[in-house]
């Protein structure tokens, strides 16, 4: 089997990037790796991804989702060169300027930054979304939410089968009754760390857009709750108040109707996150993401306290540990002890 470096290469050359100078840049969550070249006769940039097939990645969801946001006027990466059947993706460069660092070297941007975040969804919420995207209904996002049980509570103390059940059926019912709408194109991973600042631009543009390629047909609030509550960083209750209501005045949705649905996602959505990150710890040996549950905890609670979530929160409330100190060591004492399959 040829070694990724040696295909890597070969797609460059065809790429007419061999000679480009290359660093390596953050990862995520998953398997692909990226990596800033640089041309050493003219300077410019661009993004090699690499996305292995052999791990279950596929880069053309996010060629697809790049050129469809692209079309309408939004700023994903321009597709420079691709080669599906290896695994690689040449992208342009869209810079450093990730949200997260702009709001903490400027924080009077802060504000600056969310609001356009939150145009940028309220524009591509006026477009038809690409109409064979699978979709995010209440069943699947039940199904996601149970991860908090099968990850998070598991490791810590195993939860009944009664509980599990019951949690399952009572969180599928609150969605079924409030976020019954899954008409709009959802990137899912809409946070300050898949956004980039580019200044220059005008408008909706001026945001930069990553990490899209999960994206799927879901509810209007969704992406707007993966914005404001954020699980690597805080954003501050007035932010999220202001920005809430932003997105209903500029969409004329009912502000009622839109609040009980932006709360269920958010409580979806967390619970989902508490899974997750227990799963990357013990299985992938990801420890770090321990450190952002509290935080998680803290949208979920909040989430809670809304009317529409009531009987999910006597569940949450008895069934779930609390992320203290000690169910925290608990989970890391557990990094990488579940293999991969």
């Amino acid at each position: 089997m040829t070694d990724r470096p040696s295909l890597a290469r070969a797609f460059l050359l065809e790429a007419k990037w061999a000679d480009a100078q290359m660093k390596l840049l953050a990862g995520d969550a998953s398997n692909r790796k990226y990596h800033r070249l640089t041309s050493p006769e003219t300077g410019e940039t661009a993004v090699l991804m690499d996305a292995p097939p052999a791990k279950g990645e596929d880069v053309r969801p996010f060629v697809y989702i790049a050129k469809y946001l692209s079309s309408i006027g939004l700023s994903a990466p321009r597709i420079l060169a691709e080669d599906n059947a290896q695994g690689f993706l040449l992208i342009e460069d869209l810079g450093d300027a990730l949200f997260t660092r702009v709001a903490a070297d400027h924080p009077t941007l802060e504000k600056t930054l969310y609001t356009a975040a939150t145009d940028a969804l309220i524009d591509l919420h006026k477009h038809a979304p690409p109409l064979d995207l699978e979709s995010y209904d209440s069943a699947l996002m039940s199904d996601m939410a149970i991860l908090s049980f099968d990850w998070y509570a598991a490791a810590v103390e195993q939860p009944t089968i009664e509980a599990r059940h019951d949690f399952h059926t009572a969180i599928c019912d609150v969605l079924t009754d409030h976020v019954a709408d899954g008409s709009v194109l959802i990137q899912r991973d809409y946070h300050a760390e898949n956004l980039l600042w580019l200044p220059d631009r005008v408008g909706i543009a001026r945001v930069g857009l990553l990490d899209f390629q999960d994206a799927m047909l879901g509810h209007r609030a969704y992406d707007l709750v993966s914005l404001l509550q954020d699980a690597r960083r805080d954003v501050p209750h007035e932010i999220e108040r202001e920005m809430i209501n932003r997105y209903v005045a500029a969409t004329n949705v009912i502000p009622e109707d839109f609040e009980s649905a932006y709360r269920c996602l958010g409580a979806q959505r967390n619970l989902r996150i508490l899974g997750v990150f227990t799963r990357l710890c013990i299985r992938d040996g990801k420890s770090s993401y321990i450190d952002l549950i509290p935080r998680v905890w803290e949208h979920l609670r909040h989430d809670l306290a809304h009317p529409a979530l009531t009987k999910v929160a006597e569940i949450i409330k008895t069934k779930l540990p609390e992320p203290m100190p000690q169910t925290l060591q608990i989970l890391k004492d557990k990094c990488a002890t579940v293999p991969t399959q």
